[in-house]
């Protein structure tokens, strides 16, 4: 079925990547021609973000506490204060354990309960890889601040036969270029188009991480089944917008949100929870595939998805809705 997904932009942001938004309302001016008597303006309502969380460095650390953030970026600046870091050390975050474990996560939504552990830059390494086959087994996904990273090492794949390279490792650069900055689809592009037959370099660093912390190199990326339950109030990081206090999603809405994570793993070699969500939200209210695809290129036009993932990732919200999962 055409979706005529091109043929619909609606004056599309390109400000997708923008995650930082103002925490207060601007305060109005004072009344009464300028008289300095006036009455103060009234105090701007706190956001809903500023709220107390617990954090610790996944390699040992003392408990600090950050408040105050609306975005993704904003939590790491406030992590990075609270341990003395520069933020740039900071390559991912994860939810409740201080392992290396991709179902953990940090994406757009934090349980109000939910323990921080920030994982910070460990050694640097260079890694000659030859693209023997079409596939490197690599899912990419990134921090939300300009860091790519390995989410998942496909059994049995190429790369999973070069030991030094884990599930976790930043990737900084392939083939001498710079890679910091760019988003994990921009990535897992450049990976996708290196000519097969020929020797790369990937420049990895990978996180530092405690001696007893060191476990198997193979995790799966999926969402987590502590991050979906039932009656739990979330904070939900928005890339548009400010944060907000929400309920977890229902059982169809995460059921829709795995089945369009796998799906972005599938067409584009890359794991989002944030996104797939983003997608099942976009979808919530629509009712054809044409409404849902102007929907989808209005909120996130910038990743310019073919038309056959934005009709699978439709069928996917409705087999949800339909309970065929």
């Amino acid at each position: 079925m055409p979706l005529r997904l091109r043929g619909k932009k609606k004056g599309k942001s390109k400000e997708t990547s923008k995650l930082v938004e103002s925490e207060e309302a601007p305060a109005a001016p004072a009344r009464g021609g300028g008289d300095a008597a006036a009455a103060p303006p009234p105090p701007a309502q706190p956001a809903a973000a500023r709220l107390l969380f617990h954090t610790q460095l996944a390699h040992g650390s003392p408990t600090g506490r950050v408040e105050g953030f609306a975005s993704v970026k904003e939590l790491y600046e406030k992590i990075a204060q609270a341990f003395c870091i520069p933020v740039a050390e900071i390559i991912f975050c994860t939810l409740n354990t201080h392992k290396i474990d991709m179902d953990k996560l940090l994406g757009g939504q934090i349980g109000l309960e939910d323990f921080i552990y920030a994982h910070i830059k460990g050694q640097k390494k260079e890694v000659d890889v030859l693209k023997s086959e079409d596939s490197l087994g690599l899912t990419i996904t990134d921090n939300g601040t300009g860091y790519a990273f390995i989410k998942r090492i496909k059994e049995d794949s190429l790369v999973n036969q070069i030991k030094v390279i884990c599930v976790g490792d930043h990737i900084e650069s392939i083939n001498g270029k710079n890679v910091v900055g760019c988003r994990h689809y921009e990535v897992a592009k450049i990976l996708k188009g290196l000519e097969k037959g020929q020797t790369f370099k990937l420049t990895l660093i990978e996180p530092m991480k405690a001696f007893e912390m060191i476990e198997p190199r193979l995790k799966s990326g999926t969402l987590s089944e502590a991050k979906i339950s039932k009656g739990r109030e979330t904070l939900r990081l928005r890339s548009k917008g400010p944060a907000t206090v929400e309920e977890m999603p229902s059982d169809i809405e995460a059921k829709a949100i795995k089945k369009v994570d796998e799906l972005l793993e599938m067409y584009m070699g890359i794991r989002d929870i944030e996104l797939a969500a983003t997608m099942v939200e976009a979808g919530r209210d629509k009712n054809n595939p044409d409404e849902f695809a102007v929907a989808l290129d209005e909120a996130l036009g910038d990743f310019a998805f073919p038309d056959e993932f934005v009709f699978d990732v439709w069928g996917a919200i409705g087999d949800a809705k339909q309970g065929r999962f």
